[in-house]
């Protein structure tokens, strides 16, 4: 009878191995569509959200579901809703749709998924012994979420105020957003962009206290089995008993 072929083994006849959004592939991917969704959300100088970023954001959601080996019948669900979510946003971006009601539509939908994403990446990685290449990216990309969260929660907040984010009308942008909050989540607060407002305020202290969070528990739990794996002392067999 021949062995099962191991999942992620390369093939005799050379062709791919399955497994490529496995495992630390899986997450180098998931940090493409990563930066790609920055830059896409760098580039806008007004309030609206893209829905090129948008589409990006839904397709790193699918590969988050697959790489984190979440159950089959999940993420079928979640691929149908995203599918759909994806496919109205293509129809709505070539009938050229746009309008307030819509913006806060693509904000509260990108909150959402990127909410998902790290919280997912997390409860997969807790699971898991060892400091590899894939544990780091799982930590990098879970962090870059949530930055990107919390960016479209101050995008939120400014569609659905009267008053501009940021005090002045020409500072309030997803750019400057997008900036503001990667600023706040490192503690790095340069000074240059005040939010405006007690729910702004109160959204900047929670993700400046979410980073520190971050750092102290979710990387270390990520992280947690590198010392349990060096000092792991290999224990001799116990010699059966021989029947009389």
């Amino acid at each position: 009878m021949s062995t099962p072929r191991p999942r992620g083994s390369a093939l005799v006849d050379g062709s791919r191995p399955d497994g490529v959004l496995d495992g630390a592939s899986g997450y180098a991917i998931v940090f493409v569509l990563l930066v790609v969704s920055y830059a896409l959300c760098a580039m806008q100088r007004g309030t609206n959200p893209s829905p090129w970023a948008f589409l990006v954001i839904l397709a790193t959601v699918a590969v988050v579901f697959h790489v984190a080996g979440t159950r089959p019948l999940a993420q079928r669900i979640a691929w149908a809703i995203l599918s759909a979510a994806a496919l109205a946003t293509i129809v709505a971006t070539l009938l050229g749709a746009s309008g307030h009601v819509l913006d806060i539509v693509f904000s509260t939908a990108s909150m959402v998924a990127l909410l998902i994403a790290p919280a997912t990446i997390i409860a997969h990685q807790v699971k898991r012994r060892g400091l590899n290449l894939e544990a780091l990216l799982a930590a990098v990309t879970a962090y870059v979420l949530v930055g990107l969260f919390f960016t479209f929660v101050f995008n939120l907040i400014s569609l659905v105020s009267s008053t501009p984010m940021f005090g002045a009308p020409e500072d309030d942008s997803l750019a400057n957003q997008l900036f503001f909050s990667f600023t706040t989540l490192t503690t790095t607060g340069y000074g240059n962009l005040i939010p405006a407002g007690a729910g702004p305020q109160a959204a900047a202290v929670a993700e400046a206290i979410t980073g520190q969070l971050f750092l102290i528990t979710a990387v270390a739990r990520i992280m947690r089995g590198t010392g349990s794996a060096r000092g792991a002392v290999p224990t001799a067999p116990t010699p059966s008993k021989e029947s009389s």
